[in-house]
C-alpha cells in the first residue's frame, strides 16, 4: 500500500505525536510518502530534522511550476477543475481567510493531485480539519485519491463552519477523532449518514521511550508544557502559584514552551514576585522534556480548551500524576483522585485547592498516583497499536479501488461523501 501523509507544517515541534504516527504506519508495513506545505522552524529535535530531508514541500517549489502545473490541470481536467475552484469559493465565503488564500489552496492542490499521479499514491491522510484538510479535499475533486483527515480541536469546534468542516467530513473516505468527545464534536456538524465513517484512534505515544521511571520524589516541584497562548491558561497559573505559595513557599514550576504570552507572563511572574518560583526555559527537545518530567512531581494543565492533549499523556507514561482541566476528551483519560486532580476551567479557587491537595501529599502516595497514571496511559496510547487501527482503515479504503485489468479508474475519488468508485473509459472528459 502506497500513502500520503500531508500536513500544512511538518516536521514541527509542538506535533511530534503526527511523526511518531507515521513511522509507526510505516512499521506496520505501509509505504508513507510526505508532502507538506510547509516547513516548521526552527527544529531542534534530530528526528525533526532527519524527517524534513525525506519530506517535499510544496512552497519550496518555484511559483512558476506551481503556475504551470496548476494551467495543466485546467487542460487536462476542465470540469473538474471548475468544480474545484466553485467549492474553493463557496469555503471562501465562509471562512475568515478570503478568497485569494482559496485560490492559492486550489494551486497547491493542483500540485498534490498530479504528484499523488506520479507517485502512484492510493490514498491521502492529513492531520487537522484546516488549510491542510481542504487541499487534500479539492485534490480528490481533481482527481487525486480518497483522503482523511485527524482531527484534534479546539479549533475545528471553534471554528466548524468558517473552516467548512461539514464538506469535509462529507466528502472524506473516513474522519478521525482523537477523542470520544471528539468524535461527537464531528456528529454535530455532519449529517447522520456520515457518521459510520467517523473513527475514534487515539494519539499514540512510542512506549519504549517511557521506560520504568523513578517515582516522585516529593519535592513540591510542578511542570507545565505548552505553546504559550490564550487557551493553555499559564496566566491563571502564574495568579494560582501567587496564592498557594503564600502557604507553601516551597512550591516551585517550570514552564515549558514559547508563545506569544511569553512577555506577559514573565511580567506576572515578577509581578507576583514569584521569581524564586517559576522558571521559563522555553522549547526543549523531547529528551530534555522527558528529563524535567522526571524531576516534577507532577504536571500542571489549565487548559481553557483543549482536544486531548498529548503532554498528558506523556507525563502519566512517566508515572506522573496530573492536574488538568475537566474539559473535552480529558476526562476520558484522567479519572479524578486516581491519576491526579480534575479542577474547573477557568477557576482559580478551583486550581488553587488542587494545587494545595497536591502539596500536601505524601510522596508515596504521589507515587501509587504516577503507577495508576503509567499503566492508564500505556494502555490506550501505545502508538504501534494506534497505528494499526489506522492501517486498516486505509487498507479498507484502497482495496476496493484496486483495478480490474481492464479498467482505468479515477484514482479512488468520494464525489460528495458517497462511497462509490468512479470509472471512466479513455476518451471521458469527468466521472461527474
Amino acid at each position: 500500500m502506497n500513502i500520503c501523509y500531508f500536513i500544512n507544517t511538518y516536521p514541527l515541534g509542538s506535533s511530534t505525536f503526527i511523526r511518531r504516527e507515521l513511522q509507526a504506519v510505516e512499521r506496520a508495513g505501509i509505504n508513507v510518502n510526505r508532502i507538506a506545505v510547509r516547513v516548521g522552524a526552527p527544529l531542534i529535535e534530530p528526528a525533526d530534522i532527519e524527517e524534513r530531508a525525506k519530506t517535499e514541500y510544496i512552497l519550496g517549489q518555484s511559483w512558476w511550476r506551481l503556475i504551470w502545473i496548476a494551467l495543466s490541470t485546467i487542460a487536462q481536467f476542465p470540469v473538474r477543475t471548475l468544480r474545484a475552484f466553485g467549492l474553493a469559493m463557496q469555503m471562501a465565503g465562509r471562512s475568515r481567510e478570503g478568497y485569494v488564500r482559496h485560490v492559492a489552496y486550489l494551486v497547491e492542490a493542483c500540485y498534490l493531485a498530479r504528484r499523488c499521479r506520479e507517485l502512484r499514491i492510493q490514498h491521502v491522510h492529513t492531520h487537522f480539519g484546516t488549510n491542510s484538510a481542504a487541499i487534500a479535499m479539492l485534490a480528490n475533486m481533481l482527481g487525486g485519491p480518497a483522503y482523511s483527515f485527524t482531527v484534534h480541536g479546539p479549533e475545528e469546534f471553534d471554528m466548524p463552519i468558517s473552516l467548512s468542516l461539514g464538506d469535509k467530513i462529507a466528502r472524506a473516505a473516513f474522519v478521525v477523532g482523537v477523542s470520544s468527545f471528539g468524535r461527537s464534536q464531528l456528529y454535530r456538524w455532519s449529517e447522520a449518514t456520515h457518521w459510520h465513517r467517523i473513527k475514534v484512534v487515539h494519539c499514540g505515544l512510542d512506549t519504549t521511550m517511557f521506560p520504568d521511571p523513578s517515582p516522585p520524589a516529593g519535592r513540591r516541584r510542578l511542570v507545565t508544557i505548552g505553546r504559550l497562548v490564550e487557551q493553555k491558561g499559564q496566566l491563571l497559573l502564574i495568579e494560582a502559584m501567587a496564592q498557594a505559595s503564600k502557604t507553601f513557599p516551597d512550591l516551585h514550576l517550570t514552564i515549558i514552551g514559547d508563545g506569544v504570552l511569553r512577555g506577559e507572563i514573565e511580567r506576572a511572574i515578577r509581578h507576583a514576585r514569584l521569581e524564586r518560583n517559576v522558571t521559563m526555559p522555553g522549547w526543549l527537545d523531547e529528551q530534555a522534556v522527558r528529563r524535567e518530567l522526571a524531576d516534577a512531581d507532577a504536571l500542571v494543565l489549565p487548559s481553557f480548551a483543549e482536544g486531548l492533549p498529548v503532554v498528558l499523556m506523556e507525563a502519566m507514561a512517566s508515572a506522573r500524576p496530573v492536574i488538568t482541566t475537566r474539559i473535552a476528551g480529558i476526562p476520558e483519560l484522567v479519572s479524578d483522585g486516581v491519576h491526579g486532580w480534575l479542577v474547573t476551567a477557568g477557576d482559580v479557587t478551583s486550581l488553587v485547592a488542587a494545587i494545595e491537595r497536591f502539596a500536601v501529599t505524601p510522596a508515596e502516595e504521589l507515587g501509587a498516583m504516577g503507577r495508576a497514571c503509567r499503566e492508564r496511559s500505556l494502555d490506550r496510547h501505545d502508538v504501534d497499536r494506534c497505528a494499526a487501527q489506522l492501517a486498516e482503515m486505509f487498507a479498507a479504503d484502497v482495496e476496493p479501488a484496486r483495478l480490474s485489468e481492464n479498467r482505468t479508474p479515477v484514482t479512488t475519488t468520494r464525489l460528495s461523501g458517497n462511497r462509490k468508485l468512479g470509472w471512466i473509459g479513455k476518451g471521458a472528459e469527468d466521472v461527474r
